[in-house]
This record gives structure tokens, sequence and C-alpha cells, in this order.
């Protein structure tokens, strides 16, 4: 079953797997009155039903060429070859898979601390030895990002982001990324402290169309 999330502005996302997507829209228009129009553009498709409740799904990997509902299930059914870079402070996991799969990948992880509740001098020395640890860290996530996904770049369809919003960021600045960044989809996969398991369930959802329903 699709797992929801609050959204800004009201409503909630789920992430629905390809081969789930037409399955999912036929539940939709049952459970809400039937479908009373579908509107396609190149980067979405908007459905409203019977009862007011609309379900706006965002083109993954677009913009696609085919305006329909049943254009955006055999566009999110192909195969892709993506790649993966998911950072956390203190861990990053990156790789290249295949429909679904991990085939290469590289997975670390550094220490750094938590906040100090301390004061005075003992807490500036804790927040200096604190953003050292961090900067090392994400050194270690952009040099990894640099060897085994920059390289590649010419053979995926298309770059997946997950993990924490600001490390990404500050990864950002990182010339060697620039090329990998631009490729970036525009969704931020929301994940824990990565890891090759957390790399090989990420593989899978960047796969997933994701849909923003409101109620009518």
């Amino acid at each position: 079953m699709a797992k929801a999330r609050e959204v800004a502005g009201g409503g909630r996302a789920v992430e629905v797997p390809p081969d789930r997507l037409a399955g999912w829209f036929d539940r939709f228009a049952g459970r809400h009155d039937g479908v009373v129009t579908t509107e396609a553009t190149p980067g979405e498709v908007r459905v409203v039903a019977g009862d007011g409740t609309t379900a706006v799904a965002t083109v993954p990997f677009g913009p696609s060429e085919v305006l329909s509902l049943e254009g955006l299930v055999a566009h999110a059914l192909a195969p892709r070859r993506i790649a993966l870079l998911l950072v956390r402070l203190g861990s990053h996991s990156v790789g290249i898979a295949y429909d679904g799969r991990v085939e290469v990948s590289r997975t670390d992880r550094h220490l750094v601390h938590g906040r100090s509740a301390a004061g005075g001098w003992s807490q500036q020395r804790f927040a200096r030895r604190r953003d050292g640890q961090a900067r090392h860290a994400l050194q270690a996530a952009a040099r990894d990002a640099a060897e085994v996904l920059v390289p590649r770049l010419s053979e995926v369809d298309a770059v997946v982001l997950g993990g924490d919003r600001r490390a990404l960021d500050e990864l950002r600045t990182d010339r060697r990324l620039a090329p990998l960044f631009a490729r970036a989809e525009p969704r931020v996969l929301e994940l824990g402290e990565p890891s090759r398991g957390l790399l090989e369930e990420a593989a899978v959802r960047a796969l997933d169309v994701e849909i923003t329903l409101r109620d009518g």
C-alpha cells in the first residue's frame, strides 16, 4: 500500500510503483464517484473525480510526449538506468541502478558528533570540532559521487537525490558535481541514514510516480 505524506498547501502525496499505477487510478475512480475530467501536460496528469477530489501525478523523468493517463503509465513502465546520490550528515551512499536493481555502489559513514549543551569556550571548541567532522564527511561524499557517478552520467537516463536537503545543498557548491546536479530530478527522496540496504530501497522508489491528492 502506498504511504502518504502531508504536502505544503494542503493535501497528501503518495508514491505509486509503475506496475500499480493503472490499478491505483481505477481504485481512485471507484472510491470517488468516477472520473469527471483528465487533463495532461508534458509535466503532469490531473484527474478530477466526481466528488471533487483531485489526483495530480507528476511525470517522472519528464517531460513526456504522450499526453494521456495511458501514456503516463507507459512512460513510467519504461526501464531506466538511474544515478542515485543519498546524503545525510555523516553518511552517504551512491550508486547506479537499472530498472530498480543496483549495479555499482559505494557507501561510507563518518563520525559527526551531535550538538553540545555546554556553554562558553567548551561549546565553541565542540562546535569547531563538529564543523570539521561535518566538512570531512561531506568532502568524502563529494569525492565518491565524483568518482562513481560523474564518469557514468552519459550512461544514465536520470539522477535521483535523497536524504538531507541541507547536505545536498552543500554538495551543490562542488564544481565537480555540477553535471550531476544539472541532471537531477526535482523530487528528493525522504530517507533515513544512507546505507547499502537503503540504496537498494531508493533504487526501487526512484521509479515511483508521485501523486498529490486534495479533497474536493
